[in-house]
């Protein structure tokens, strides 16, 4: 087997299916076109239908097999009916990742019940839901399956003005931990990329000028990440073989930030 070959063995995705869950996110779109790009088949799955349609143009134009369907990750009907739309390209999905995510920035003392209740639900219930919906399916696959959830890395320093968004962060890290070994004999691996400060529409409105200051003071690299930085370790925790031994792991990839104390 030559060098390229042997590398497509171990973290080749050819006709596996993924679903995307927050898929025309920033975040969701760049993870979905590194897995479509390393052969994999895409469902987007995002609340709105408008961004679903733009998200799998993109991806069609990049060469990538790719369907979308709406969902609201916190009506487990809505992610059945998901999952039974993805199980319509190959018979079964073999990946699942766990983007959609919602935020909001207020002092502790400021913090709004409602809002902390939707940032619950979309954050934890909508992973819960999803990892539920879809391990059902897994456990039917021959080989099991894969999923991937979204930490933070405030689920080991705390950052301010974000306790909703942390705590459902910590939960999400939590919950990927007892999944993995709930099912690890069963052929059904959880693991949890935690990303350090890419910045988004969601969470750009919350960098004012100190805080900035801050987060590069507290950044070993001194630098924002880039989406696509993403990617490398999304590939090898949900890859069948290079991340076959891998399972309820946070991995961080923050710039050293979750290393440093400044």
């Amino acid at each position: 087997m030559d060098n390229a070959s042997f590398l497509q063995d171990l973290f080749g995705m050819q006709g596996q299916v993924a679903v995307v869950v927050g898929g025309a996110g920033a975040l969701g779109l760049c993870l979905a076109t590194g897995l479509g790009k390393n052969g994999a088949k895409i469902v987007v799955a995002d609340m709105n239908e408008d961004a679903c349609k733009t998200a799998v143009e993109k991806l069609s134009a990049e060469g990538i097999e790719a369907i979308y369907k709406t969902v609201n990750v916190t009506d487990k009907q809505s992610l059945i009916a998901l999952r039974e739309e993805a199980l319509k390209l190959t018979g079964q999905v073999d990946m699942l990742i766990n983007c959609a995510g919602i935020n909001a920035g207020t002092s502790f003392l400021e913090v709004d019940e409602n809002k902390w209740d939707a940032i619950m639900a979309v954050n934890l219930k909508g992973t819960m839901l999803a990892c539920q919906v879809f391990i059902e399916a897994m456990l039917k696959n021959k080989d099991g399956g894969s999923i991937l959830n979204i930490g933070s890395v405030n689920t080991a320093r705390p950052l301010s003005r974000v306790f909703a968004y942390a705590a459902s962060k910590a939960g999400v890290v939590n919950l990927t931990r007892n999944i993995a070994q709930e099912f690890g004999t069963q052929g059904i691996r959880c693991n949890a990329i935690c990303p350090g400060f890419f910045p988004a529409e969601q969470n750009r409105k919350l960098l004012d000028a100190k805080r900035v200051e801050n987060i590069m003071n507290g950044t070993p690299m001194r630098r924002y990440g880039d989406p696509n930085e993403l990617v490398g370790a999304a590939i090898l925790l949900l890859a069948k073989k290079a991340g076959s031994y891998i399972t309820g792991s946070p991995v961080y990839v923050d710039g050293g930030f979750t290393a440093s104390w400044f």
